[in-house]
């Protein structure tokens, strides 16, 4: 007999790699009072049986882990290499320091090569005083587990950048994506949450504009789908949202969703 188990995501940020407000933009969306329309890096948290795993930890993480009073953290799962998805892993020595604990991470070997270009004090053969304590763990397009927790790559494509998508139980993440392959959306498939990239309504080299992610939201067909990495040139939170399909909503900052998952 299954037994039900509860999976809560909460957004930690759903902006592109300027955020929003942009530095010195005066655009009606950076001059929103609109709390939704505050947008940090790309960013989730997927807490399940007791553990808390982060899908990316970009230049706002420590905020991030203040604002949602995070306490502990099992592992930290890379999508790709980019700055905005990779900078704030100095942070994650306060873990090491207040819990006395080395944090587990996955990534790709090329989310490594990334890694050891913008911290090589993390790899030095005589440890660098106050460097985050990390144990590394190599994936590629197979599953994987994390503590007793399955999870299964999704290989989409980042204009020419090989990104994974994550799939925990019915959730699915996909973000910084322009192109899915037939095969890959088969993971998909029969999710009851999909979160999906859209940077704007135009579209882009290396992101789906909204209407491509509307159009492989139909084609899964999820119970729900929440739209992510939204630049200012989306538009007002508010205005997007209310001509979205009713199972479609944009994710902001701080929201939570919560779904039960059979073991």
């Amino acid at each position: 007999m299954n037994q039900k188990s509860n999976l809560k995501v909460t957004f930690l940020g759903t902006g592109t790699s300027t955020g929003v407000p942009v530095v010195a933009c005066d655009c009606n969306v950076c001059r929103s009072n609109d709390h939704r329309d505050h947008r940090l890096r790309t960013s989730v948290m997927v807490q399940i049986k007791g553990h808390n795993y982060i899908i990316d930890c970009g230049p706002d993480f420590r905020y991030q882990m203040i604002r949602e009073k995070v306490e502990d953290i099992s592992a930290i799962i890379f999508t790709h290499g980019h700055r905005d998805h990779i900078a704030g892993l100095d942070d994650v020595r306060a873990f090491n320091y207040v819990l006395n604990k080395t944090v587990d991470v996955y990534a790709s070997e090329e989310v490594m090569n990334s890694i050891r270009r913008e911290f090589p004090y993390i790899f030095t053969e005589k440890r660098f005083f106050g460097a985050p304590q990390l144990n590394f763990h190599i994936i590629d397009n197979n599953k994987f587990r994390v503590d007793d927790v399955e999870i299964t790559p999704i290989e989409v494509l980042h204009h020419k950048l090989k990104v994974f998508g994550f799939r925990i139980k019915n959730f699915s993440y996909v973000t910084d994506a322009s192109y899915i392959s037939e095969e890959e959306k088969q993971k998909i498939k029969g999710s009851d949450i999909l979160v999906i990239n859209a940077l704007r309504k135009s579209k882009h080299i290396s992101h789906f504009s909204l209407q491509e992610a509307i159009d492989i939201i139909k084609e899964i067909k999820p119970r729900k789908a929440y739209i992510t990495h939204l630049s200012h040139f989306i538009g007002l939170h508010k205005s997007i949202e209310q001509n979205l399909p009713e199972n479609i909503f944009l994710a902001y900052d701080g929201l939570r969703v919560e779904m039960d998952t059979a073991d």
